[in-house]
């Protein structure tokens, strides 16, 4: 296999990138984890919850043709916003001539509104069920799809573009991954915060809005940190495209090595969203444990995730990219099949089950969350050096509407199967959940197993050496 830490690609005559560059980004990657984070983890709770939650339902119950109820709808009707928003963000970006940069300055702009969005998701105008509810989700979210592409699809491009050899992106992504991770943590810090603030008297509903508050201001500090540190002229590839949109969605879309990969991550969002979203179900239905253990557990996958960081890192410079991938899917495939079975294994402890699982998830979770962003930045260097036009943004934000698309996907999933049941001694809903996502993530690897890695790495010297 070719040493993927070869001649530098691309740009020559732009200082070394300095440490508080990569840590600065990795920030707001974190940043803006958390309110996605944030969403996954808590909305369908939040507004349909379990009957013994404490937790007023929102929004009506009533099932539309058959399985499908108004949180599933409203938010798998937000990525027809998305359909327009990501590919016209990522030309906006690609194409800008702004003197600070193609990518900061779009970053300013969505970082706050994202943040007040997100917060204003979990505070409905109406305290019970309501159609004023389903109206201010709907508004809501359509303001929070804009600004969070307009921080997301930028922040995503600037590792390709400040990153000149793979090495080096590889290690940026290997830190920007980090960040990802604590920022799932500091996500499910809600549940501990909820039951802080339900303990010095507030009510179950203001103690999660309080929660998502203190959260969501965590992230705002950090979404900023790049804004205000990196001097992209100075360190990254800023040099505007002339392509119009029809050219950069061509060049993208007929990519071979990019639609193998964006079919095979689109279903690992869905997965991946079937378990955030099902992680309070699983700990507090299927387990019957308090849901404050969501944090600790998700804390305990996240530092076995990064113990296992520079381990992947190491292994990614000598082995298979592609090959890494596709047993981490279907280890999570596998993983999947466990959770149908919480609760039921005899003379197991429910916190040991729980326990269990999220180690064994930190194995394929190390993995998925570095490999797959450094495979997708090595395939737009490809596509730069191969057309001459620096259309990076479009393949991330190509990445972020699949990605966004996935994971509604997933909430819509897992949504449905709430429907045939949510609580306690009614769980069959959520116990199917696991084979949803065994099916994913199964599809995922079937998918990327038709990625040709050597094709792309040949080319890729062959193309740095001309």
């Amino acid at each position: 296999m070719t040493d993927v830490t070869s001649a530098p690609i691309g740009v020559s005559g732009i200082e070394p990138l300095p440490r508080k560059v990569v840590a600065s980004l990795s920030a707001g990657q974190g940043g803006m984890s958390i309110l996605i984070n944030l969403i996954g983890i808590l909305l369908v709770f939040f507004y349909i919850p379990p009957q013994d939650s404490g937790l007023p339902t929102l929004v009506t119950r009533t099932e539309f043709w058959v399985v499908f109820n108004v949180v599933a709808l409203i938010a798998a009707g937000g990525r027809l916003l998305d359909a327009v928003t990501d590919p016209a963000i990522a030309m906006i970006s690609d194409r800008s001539n702004h003197p600070k940069g193609r990518r900061i300055p779009l970053m300013r702009l969505g970082g706050l509104p994202a943040v007040l969005a997100t917060v204003a998701l979990f505070v409905p105008p109406v305290q019970r069920e309501s159609g004023w509810n389903i109206i201010w989700l709907i508004g809501v979210q359509i303001v929070l799809y804009i600004a969070l592409t307009s921080y997301v699809t930028p922040s995503f491009a600037l590792i390709a573009d400040l990153g000149r050899t793979a090495q080096e992106r590889l290690d940026i992504v290997t830190w920007t991954s980090v960040a990802w991770a604590l920022g799932i943590v500091v996500a499910s810090l809600t549940t501990p915060l909820s039951a802080l603030f339900e303990g010095i008297g507030y009510t179950e509903l203001r103690s999660w809005q309080l929660a998502v508050v203190v959260v969501a201001l965590i992230a705002l500090v950090l979404m900023y940190l790049p804004v205000f540190l990196i001097d992209e002229p100075r360190y990254a590839r800023s040099k505007p495209t002339s392509a119009t949109l029809r050219e950069s969605l061509s060049v993208v879309l007929s990519n071979r090595f990019f639609r193998y990969y964006v079919a095979a991550d689109f279903s690992y969002f869905c997965g991946l969203a079937i378990i955030q979203t099902g992680i309070l179900f699983y700990v507090t239905v299927l387990l019957e444990l308090d849901k404050a253990l969501v944090a600790p557990l998700l804390g305990l996958m996240v530092i076995m995730a990064l113990l296992l960081y520079p381990i992947v890192n190491k292994q990614a410079k000598k082995r298979s990219a592609k090959q890494m991938v596709v047993v981490a899917f279907l280890l999570t495939s596998v993983m999947f099949l466990g959770v149908v079975f919480l609760g039921l294994y005899p003379g197991v402890p429910p916190l040991l089950q729980a326990a269990a699982v999220v180690i064994l998830f930190s194995v394929p979770f190390s993995v998925l969350s570095v490999i797959p962003q450094w495979i997708l930045s090595d395939i737009a260097e490809h596509s730069i050096l191969s057309h001459g036009e620096a259309t990076t943004g479009m393949f991330f934000g190509a990445r972020t509407f699949a990605q966004k698309l996935g994971q509604t996907i997933g909430i819509v999933i897992f949504a449905l199967f709430l429907t045939f049941g949510g609580d306690i001694g009614d769980d069959l809903g959520i116990r199917l959940s696991g084979i949803g996502g065994l099916v994913l993530y199964g599809l995922a690897a079937i998918i990327f197993s038709r990625y040709d890695e050597a094709e792309l790495r040949a080319e890729l010297d062959a193309l740095a050496t001309d």
